[in-house]
């Protein structure tokens, strides 16, 4: 298998930041996210608000696109210890050394059903996060009150409708795991499945107006150093304005 090669805008972004330099599976997720950005139409100047940060993977590629004059607020549920091989809060403490670090505001600990903000956002960004929702009425939750937070919600998940068969045994994991979750009580990252047609459902439910749909392409796994760097899944984007 033919090793993974890093397209010019990472590495622009690489040179241009110090970030994830002695680590190459971060840089093929970094790669992912900043085509993610890419999609969502982020701008210069925009105020963003994402949902379910972790450890900042996606947060980095938002700061990159608002700029200077932009700002990101980025908010989790889990504590700043949570997480393996860094916590989220040695991953973010980095990113916050970092340039882009004065663009964003971590939050941890922090429940979006108590989350207020006094100025709305341009964006909201909920991305590759679905999967921790237990019921879907907790996720129709969440669209209705980012309705009154922000102008535009982009959304991102993995596509469950796989498109070629080695994909096939991701997609059998993760199936297994929400099922388990459905019958067992669990803490893991995957509660429950949702397919495309069912996200459009809920958004529909909460009056967003579909703008623009696309595929992602993330073919691209690779082998670095014996291990898988990314699932090979595409990724549905959903970019939602408010009516």
């Amino acid at each position: 298998m033919k090793s993974f090669q890093l397209n010019e805008k990472t590495r622009s972004f690489l040179a241009e930041y110090q970030l994830f330099e002695d680590d190459l599976i971060q840089q093929v997720q970094l790669q992912h996210r900043l085509e993610l950005v890419a999609a969502f139409g982020i701008q210069k100047g925009m105020r963003v608000l994402e949902i379910g940060c972790g450890q900042g993977d996606t947060t980095v590629a938002i700061a990159d696109a608002v700029g200077e004059s932009g700002s990101v607020v980025a908010i989790d549920i889990a504590s700043p210890d949570y997480g393996a091989p860094l916590t989220l809060g040695q991953a973010t403490g980095r990113i916050k050394k970092s340039s882009l670090g004065e663009r964003i505001d971590f939050h941890f600990e922090m429940d979006f059903d108590f989350f207020e903000s006094p100025i709305p956002f341009d964006v909201a960004v909920l991305s590759h996060c679905s999967w921790y929702f237990k019921q879907p009425e907790d996720l129709l939750k969440y669209f209705k009150k980012i309705r009154g937070l922000a102008k535009q919600l982009c959304f991102a998940e993995w596509d469950l409708d796989f498109t070629c068969l080695s994909q096939r045994s991701h997609f059998c994991a993760v199936s297994i795991l929400a099922l388990h979750s459905n019958f067992v009580k669990s803490e893991g990252n995957i509660q429950n499945l949702f397919h495309k047609t069912q996200i459009l459902q809920l958004l529909q439910q909460t009056n967003f107006e579909v703008v623009k749909q696309l595929t992602v392409d993330a073919t691209f796994c690779r082998t670095v150093n014996g291990k898988k760097i990314m699932p090979i899944v595409s990724v549905q984007n959903l970019l939602k304005s408010l009516t």
